[in-house]
Order: structure tokens, then C-alpha cells, then sequence
């Protein structure tokens, strides 16, 4: 079944990229379509009856090189399964809405085919996702790694006609080169020290490296922590955390599907489950972890601020998806793993809606994406206006305080912000995180109300003519609107529950702890209790011989001296509210700037234009890069090419050539005299030549 799952996508890729011309157009859309809703069905079968025991699924030998062995493994534990629903249920509704929204793209021409290429690009990105997520490792990821990103540059310049298609595609696929460089070494590393590229030898050697020093640009460093971090350089690329982020709010220059295949709950959350897969070497790396809470907190700030002034619907969302993002790192940084995974879980849901229903928005607005150019629209397509106020409410966290009763972003936000609460002592984390939650609302319910309220703004003629969405598109809407309202509190115990339920549900052996510290169960009865005594006890026989370490039990792996999910769930009142308060502070000002009084927003702007032009120019980051590293590198290629490739290989070795060359013919041609003794004279000049060489070489022994 698994299996199936994998390749289906696959198969439904090759047959809409090269069969189409014998099936057809429209067959090769319901071909690429029907398999993708086949591996979502078998996903939701294999996630709902996950039994919670690991399982490796052979497929096939990979790679035999030297001490270098692989498998092409499936590796089905709750992790897996968590990202086998994410991808298939969200590219399966991405497929089926791509059947109005693609159906007549200005982009293309009539007599252009396009449709079956598009879909066959959408379900290749399915397929190096789900080869991804079910690696059982590290070669197998980076191969699946890399084939996400091929597909996404393939898909961000879809519109290649579009100069800013071909450059956002461009930028999306350098930016992720520059994290895989990290990646790779990480893997170099880890492959150098333990021999291995396999998760479970790997996970099994964590306790060892972290107790081994390695030599590495100048320096030693403690192993586990250089390589957990080297390893994070490659999450940071893939999912867009600050300095390697300015790929992600460009990517949405591709067709509107893409956005939301890219954003909402594929790609951008790889960089989140490596970190969470690779939790058994992540435990053992404090000062590396302590630096993914750090960029996480940091990139949710940033991106919150600067999605308080972009005026492009997708821009907005896109920046919003940057926010999210170090939201589930700062969990994932502190140790709490499970709840980095459920904000990935939810996310996925209310982040696709909001892109799908932008998309809406712009299809009713006949591919107008500027928000200062709508208003009043509720009316017009209220369908659309229902799913995109179902997914603001759930990415701005509405609930009911100090209950499990809300929209999904409502109990993963707010388990993420407490969680940042316990693991940095109520720091730096936490702070940056509540701010963000106030600032997402604010620029979430902008546009709200820049979109459907208000008077209606732009070109009359697009107002008069916006109509809603066809049901082809309204329906993977209403889908994912149940799980924007109730994957939150239905899964809440399985993510962030008693540690029972989170025991079972990522498959962590039960055992006794002991009460201690706050008079609970604060022994973490995470697994990681039963893990510490195996890895005491794991390495001794009965009769006392050593014997080899043994890989942690369970999807993830908490150490027994954390208890920051236990802290968490302790947290004082204040802090549990901290998350809705910040919430109702964004709404209100919202209210104010843009329903009560709607010069506000124009005249901050005029008081404030630094700051302002500061987070409209999203904070110089493209400016700055392209001082520090886009100009010297065109300088560097200039210089290559009119100095190195002009001057010395066409000036010099081409001069050159052109002298000796004939020179060479005009001296052979002299040789070439037709008499014996020239020939003989010839010979004997070789023969002298070897044997001094000999001679003096030694050849002659």
C-alpha cells in the first residue's frame, strides 16, 4: 500500500508529461488527478490505522560503494505517516482546483498545450516529496531533497514568458542550493563519523557524538553539535528561515496552485521534519538547537513585520508562511517535537485554504492581485469569502482561552508559544513569538477587510464582472475548511496531550516515572525515560560484555532531562492567554486602520516613511545581497570571461597557435622528404631519447 502511495504520483507524471498526446489533454488531467486522490485515500488509511511500530519497507538496492550501502527503503513510522496525509491530501486538492483555475490562463494562447505539462510537474513535486518523507536515509532524503527543488523551479517559472516568473525561479533555485551545500556536509559528516548514512546507525551513534571533537575550518568542534547545525543550513534553505528566506515570498510568481502546493504544507515544511526526523542527534546538540530557537523566533518577527504593508493577496500570505515557518522551528528548538509536527499538521490545512482562496479572489478578479484594487467583495463570491474567513480565524489563533475548543492555529499556535514560554525561561523566544501572533492578525484581518469590505476600488469594469469560483474550485475550499475547524482539537491529545497519548501516538515505549519537580509527572513519560534506561543498559549483555548501541525507540526522540512540554503545560495563566490577547490587539487595530477609519493607514505612512519603506522594502535584504554577493559575482564572471576566456585563451593560446602551428606543418612538411635515411635519423633520435631517460629515471633496472 505504501508503496503504492509513493509511485502513484509517479506514474501519473509520466503518463501527463509524455502520454498525453496519445490519451489526450482532459484524460491526462483526470489520469495525474485520480492517482493523486488514490495515494491521499491510501495515506489516510495507513494514518488512521498506524499501529505506532516502526517499519522499514524494502524497495530495492540503491547504492553499493566501498563501506557506502544503501537501500531505496520506506521508512513508515507516525512521522511518515504525518506527512504522507499533509502532502497527498493538500497536492490532491491542488490538482483538483488546478482544473478551473488552469482552465483558460491568459498566460497561454489558445492553440497551446500546457494543462498536461503543468499537472504532470504538479504530481513529479508530489512524488520527490513523498520520496522525502519516507526516506530511511540520508541519500535517499537528499535525492528527494534535490527532486523537490528541480520541480519547483520548474513550477515557480511555469509563467516563463514572465520575467519575474524566470527570476523568482531562478532565486528559488540558488538560495536552495546554498542550504543543500550545508546539507550535503552534514551528511559528509555524519557518513565520516559513524560510517553510515542510515537513520537508524546514525540515531544509534548520537550519544557517541556528542562526546567526539572534529577538526573543521580552523577549529574544533563538538561532532553532534556541528553537524545538527550543518545539517539546519539545509532546513533553513528549504524552509525559508531568516537569511536564506528571500526565495519563498518570490516563489508565489507561479500559477496560484503552486503557491499553495510550495507554501502551504510541501516543501517549505521538509526543512521542519528533517530537524524533527533527526531529533535522536538534535537532543544531543544543545548550543545547536539553542540556535534553531533563536532564527526560528527571529524569522517569525521579521516576516510578521514585513507582511504588515505588502499589498499583493499572495505576497501577504506568502510572507505569513515565512512567520509560520519559524513558529514550528522554535518548537522543534526547544525540544518539543510533537508540537512542532502539529503546527505543521494544521498549517498545512488553513494555509492552503488561504492560498486557494486568494486564488479565488483573483480568478473572480480576472488575475488582479493587488489588494488596494478590491473591496466590498463579499458579496460578489461569498463562498470564497466564507473559506477565507474560516482560514484567518484559524492562522490568527481564534478560541476559547484556557479550553481545547478552537480553530486549528488556535491550540497549535498557541502549544507552540507555550512551549517557547518553558524552553527559554519566558525569553527572548516567547516574546518574539506573541508579538508575531498580534502582528499576523493584524495584517490577516487587512486582507479581510481590504478584500471584502469597504468600497470598491480599482477598475469598475472587473468589479462589475467578479463572479464567484466554479464548484471545481469551491470544493477542495470546503475540504480543507474541516480541517482549518477541527484538526486542532480532534488531534490535540496526540500532539501535545498527557504523555500517553503523545507515547502512543509517535509509538514511544510506555514505563514508571517517578514524581518530581513540579509534583507531576514531570519525568517526561515521553519515551525518553525507557530510552535513557536503554541506553544505559543497551550497551552491557547479561554477563557484562559490551555489545553494539541500539537506535532510540519511536518516531521521535526526547532525552529524559527534557521536560520543557511538561513546563509547558504548567505555564501560568498569563501566558496561555498571551497568544489571544495579542490576537484581539491585531484584529482591533485592524478595525481601526481599515473599517473606522481608513485615512489612518495613509497618514502612519506619511509620518513614518523610513520605517515604512523599510518594511515595504522588506528590510534591504534583496539590496544588501545583491552588494554583497550578486554584483561581485557578475564582476567575477566578467572578468572570467573578457579577461580569462578573451585575452588568455583567445589572445594568448590562440596567438600562440596560430604562430606555432604553422610553424610546426611547415617543418614536418620539410621532414616529410620521402628518403630512408630522414626516416632512420628520425629513429635513432627516439632511441637516444629513451634510453637517457631510462638512464636516468632508473627505467633500465
Amino acid at each position: 500500500m505504501v508503496k503504492l502511495i509513493l509511485f502513484a504520483p509517479l506514474i501519473g507524471a509520466l503518463i501527463g508529461g509524455f502520454g498525453w498526446k496519445i490519451i489526450g489533454e482532459t484524460a491526462a488531467q483526470y489520469v495525474t488527478t485520480g492517482l493523486l486522490f488514490l495515494a491521499c485515500a491510501l495515506s489516510w488509511i495507513v494514518f488512521l490505522g498506524f499501529d505506532g511500530e516502526t517499519q522499514i519497507i524494502q524497495i530495492f538496492r540503491f547504492i553499493e560503494s566501498g563501506s557506502l550501502s544503501t537501500d531505496w527503503a520506506i521508512r513508515l513510522d507516525r512521522l511518515t505517516a504525518i506527512m504522507l496525509i499533509v502532502v497527498t491530501s493538500v497536492s490532491a486538492l491542488v490538482h483538483l482546483y488546478s482544473f478551473g483555475y488552469m482552465d483558460h490562463d491568459p498566460q497561454w494562447n489558445e492553440d497551446e498545450s500546457y494543462k498536461p505539462r503543468f499537472f504532470a510537474y504538479l504530481s513529479f513535486f508530489t512524488f520527490a516529496m513523498l520520496a522525502l518523507v519516507t526516506s530511511d536515509n540520508l541519500i535517499q532524503m537528499f535525492f528527494g531533497w534535490e527532486g523537490v527543488g528541480v520541480a519547483s523551479y520548474l513550477l515557480i517559472g511555469f509563467y516563463y514568458r514572465k520575467p519575474t516568473a524566470n527570476a523568482a525561479a531562478i532565486k528559488a533555485f540558488v538560495v536552495n542550493r546554498v542550504g543543500d551545500f550545508g546539507f550535503a556536509l552534514g551528511i559528509f559528516g555524519l557518513f565520516y563519523l559513524t560510517d553510515s548514512v542510515s537513520f537508524t546507525e546514525v540515531f544509534a551513534a548520537a550519544p557517541k557524538l556528542a562526546e567526539t571533537q572534529i577538526h573543521f575550518l580552523w577549529r574544533e568542534w563538538n561532532a553532534a553539535n556541528l553537524l545538527a547545525f550543518l545539517l539546519f543550513i539545509g532546513a533553513m534553505g528549504k524552509s525559508a528561515q531568516l537569511f536564506l528566506h528571500t526565495w519563498l515570498p518570490d516563489a508565489m510568481e507561479g500559477p496560484t496552485p503552486v503557491s499553495a502546493l510550495i507554501h502551504a504544507a510541501t516543501m517549505v515544511t521538509a526543512g521542519v521534519f528533517l530537524v524533527c526526523r533527526m531529533s535522536p542527534l538534535m537532543e544531543y546538540a544543545p548550543e545547536a538547537m539553542a540556535f534553531v530557537t533563536f532564527l526560528g523566533a527571529s524569522t517569525a518577527f521579521f516576516a510578521a513585520t514585513v507582511g504588515l504593508v505588502q499589498n499583493d493577496i499572495k505576497r501577504v500570505i506568502a510572507y505569513s508562511t515565512c512567520s509560520q515557518l519559524g513558529y514550528m522551528f522554535v518548537a522543534a528548538g526547544v525540544g518539543v517535537y510533537s508540537v512542532a509536527m502539529f503546527h505543521l499538521f494544521t498549517h498545512a490545512f488553513f494555509k492552503a485554504m488561504l492560498f486557494l482562496g486568494a486564488g479565488s479572489v483573483i480568478h473572480a478578479m480576472h488575475h488582479e492581485q493587488d489588494m488596494r484594487n478590491y473591496g466590498g467583495l463579499r458579496k460578489k463570491i461569498p463562498y470564497t469569502f466564507a473559506a477565507m474567513m474560516i482560514g484567518t480565524l484559524a492562522i490568527t489563533g481564534v478560541g476559547i482561552p484556557l479550553t481545547h475548543i478552537g480553530f486549528a492555529g488556535f491550540l497549535s499556535k498557541d502549544a507552540v508559544i507555550e512551549s517557547a514560554w518553558a524552553g527559554s525561561a519566558g525569553g527572548y523566544a516567547f516574546w518574539m513569538l506573541v508579538f508575531a501572533a498580534m502582528l499576523t492578525s493584524f495584517y490577516s484581518w487587512r486582507l479581510i477587510f481590504l478584500t471584502f469590505y469597504g468600497e470598491a476600488r480599482g477598475d469598475h469594469h472587473t468589479h462589475e464582472h467578479a463572479h464567484e469560483s466554479p464548484k471545481v474550485m469551491l470544493i477542495p475550499l470546503g475540504v480543507l475548511a474541516l480541517g482549518a475547524v477541527f484538526s486542532g482539537m480532534v488531534w490535540y491529545s496526540s500532539f501535545f496531550g498527557d504523555h500517553a497519548s503523545v507515547n502512543r501516538f509517535f509509538g514511544i515505549p510506555e514505563h514508571h516515572v517517578s514524581e518530581k519537580d513540579h509534583g507531576h509527572d514531570a519525568g517526561h513519560d515521553q519515551g525518553d525515560g525507557a530510552q535513557a534506561d536503554k541506553a544505559d543498559t543497551h550497551a552491557k549483555k547479561a554477563d557484562g560484555h559490551a555489545v553494539q548501541a541500539q537506535a532510540p525507540i519511536g518516531a521521535i526522540y526526547i532525552r529524559a532531562d527534557n521536560h520543557v512540554m511538561d513546563e509547558a503545560h504548567y505555564a501560568p495563566v498569563w501566558v496561555k492567554i498571551s497568544p489571544f490577547i495579542a490576537m484581539l490587539i491585531g484584529f482591533v487595530t485592524a478595525l481601526w486602520f481599515y473599517i473606522w477609519d481608513p485615512a489612518m493607514p495613509a497618514r502612519l505612512a506619511a509620518n513614518q516613511r523610513p520605517l515604512y519603506l523599510f518594511l515595504l522594502n522588506k528590510w534591504y535584504f534583496d539590496e544588501i545581497y545583491d552588494v554583497l554577493f550578486v554584483k561581485p559575482a557578475k564582476a567575477l564572471g566578467r572578468l572570467l570571461w573578457k579577461r580569462g576566456d578573451g585575452e588568455i585563451i583567445d589572445g594568448t593560446l590562440n596567438g600562440i597557435a596560430l604562430r606555432f602551428i604553422p610553424l610546426v606543418t611547415r617543418l614536418a612538411g620539410r621532414a616529410q622528404s620521402g628518403y630512408i635515411f630522414t626516416y632512420a635519423f628520425a629513429m635513432v633520435i627516439g632511441i637516444v631519447v629513451l634510453v637517457t631517460w631510462m638512464s636516468f629515471t632508473g627505467g633500465g633496472n
